[in-house]
């Protein structure tokens, strides 16, 4: 089966705050009921879902720049520019003009406009992106009005079941209401995005849907539309959207005035329960996140995680997995602390971990030019936070791959992002200067340990 991105799942239905309110969901019991008409709720929310329509310029590489002969006769021709347009959907979070969409939508854009349900149209700006979460924040452009928003719901009450509409613009054929169920909650094995931990709906989305508002039965935005799954493109009931209290998390920042998205850093690395492992472990299920590896002075360390910890819940929510727990640890507020539960040698602990930002100094971050196999690279010195980022053990020391540019010999080659370069031709690498000096050498041969997926391996180029 093929993900593709896109949104327009309309949120779950309301969901209260208390669980004996919760009861107030029930099946219509009369005909009259029935003829129930959504029509309230949509006109009430469309006026915040907006179109997105992004731009950007590329040059298209003409064939017969590869032959030489050509070269030689003609020159080199100006590469023709062409134009790529992408449209998606999206939210207004504020009323000053600031839009949440997909990041994906946006991604490389050097033009980016708005168009409101009544058809005008404003210039924008890209203010966060945030591709851990693929989600990013936009603002209109010389705003002189208030426009209207959506309120977020809590993401956390919803229920498998409850009634959900989706409002995007599919195929570009302008806004589209939809509706249907939260077919399930928390799905962690879809594969977007770094924070797995989707709302799936039958709400019927399709290509444009991206970045568009999944809406509750009181009109509240229980998440922003991101993917479908399906076998032919189009919508087949199977939709994912990023749960609101995620959004809410990208969105504060961007008020902040911030250029990232800051998150609590635990500093410890987590791996799945597997059915093998929760033999040797004794249990019934195979629940939880096993802690692999604790970094020295990390918050899980001041907290007394230690290896072999199973994490099972987190402030009283269950745990079920390592990407259950990343998506909950994320979405807590930077400054106060979370209680996680875990079982250690057959007995259930408490452990407060103090909810703070992972250290960034020192990153370094450069782009290798000299002619080599690095050319084209963009490099970094591993701190804290971009360990976290990446999912890199904290404890590897060495440069690591941040970035590649798409002509550039290091992507030629087979350099991927995230690849922890340990040593050039026998010499260690500890810092980013000293993979810039390895680089500009003069050598036929290149001799490079580097570290992929947590294995290291050793490779020679050239001859």
């Amino acid at each position: 089966m093929q993900l593709i991105r896109l949104a327009a799942l309309l949120f779950i239905s309301a969901v209260v705050a208390t669980p004996a309110l919760a009861q107030d969901r029930r099946v219509p019991s009369s005909q009259a009921e029935l003829k129930l008409s959504y029509a309230p709720i949509v006109q009430r929310v469309q006026p915040a879902v907006v179109n997105v329509y992004a731009a950007k310029t590329v040059q298209t590489r003409n064939p017969f720049l590869d032959d030489p002969i050509f070269r030689r006769f003609f020159g080199v021709p100006g590469q023709p520019e062409q134009m790529q347009r992408s449209l998606g959907s999206g939210v207004m979070v504020d009323p000053s003009g600031l839009v949440v969409t997909n990041n994906h939508v946006i991604e490389g854009a050097d033009q980016v406009k708005i168009s409101l349900a009544d058809k005008r149209e404003f210039e924008a700006e890209i203010v966060l992106k945030d591709s851990r979460t693929d989600l990013a924040v936009l603002r209109v452009k010389d705003a002189k009005e208030k426009f209207p928003t959506l309120d977020f719901a809590n993401s956390d009450e919803l229920l498998v079941g409850d009634v959900v509409i989706a409002i995007g613009n599919p195929f570009g054929v302008g806004q589209t209401v939809t509706h249907g169920i939260i077919s399930a909650l928390a799905r962690t094995q879809v594969g977007i995005t770094d924070y797995q931990f989707f709302i799936q709906t039958d709400a019927a989305i399709n290509p444009g849907n991206s970045g568009g508002a999944l809406v509750d039965m009181t009109g509240r935005l229980a998440g922003i539309n991101t993917a479908i799954f399906s076998r032919s493109g189009g919508s087949q009931g199977i939709g994912f959207a990023i749960p609101a209290n995620m959004v809410r998390v990208v969105v504060a920042s961007a008020k902040s005035g911030g250029k990232a998205v800051k998150r609590p850093w635990l500093g410890a690395r987590l791996q799945a329960v597997t059915p093998d492992i929760a033999e040797t472990l004794g249990l019934k299920l195979p629940n939880g996140a096993l802690v692999a590896n604790v970094a020295p002075n990390s918050p899980a360390a001041h907290a007394g995680l230690k290896l072999s910890d199973l994490i099972v819940a987190i402030d009283g929510q269950t745990i079920d997995d390592p990407n259950a727990f990343d998506y909950r640890f994320a979405t807590r507020p930077l400054g106060g602390t979370a209680q996680i539960d875990v079982q250690r040698g057959g007995k259930t602990i408490k452990l407060t971990v103090p909810l703070e930002t992972a250290p960034d100094t020192g990153r370094d971050e450069i782009v290798l030019t000299a002619r080599s196999p690095f050319q084209g690279a963009k490099v970094a010195n591993i701190s804290p936070a971009l360990a976290d980022e990446l999912h890199l053990d904290a404890s590897v020391e060495g440069v690591v791959v941040t970035d590649l540019a798409n002509d550039g010999t290091a992507a030629n080659v087979g350099f991927q992002k995230g690849d922890i370069i340990l040593a050039v031709n026998n010499q260690k690498i500890a810092r980013t200067s000293d993979l810039e000096k390895a680089s500009k050498a003069a050598s036929r041969i290149w001799r490079i340990t580097l570290v992929r997926g947590g294995q290291q391996i050793n490779v020679t180029l050239g001859g």
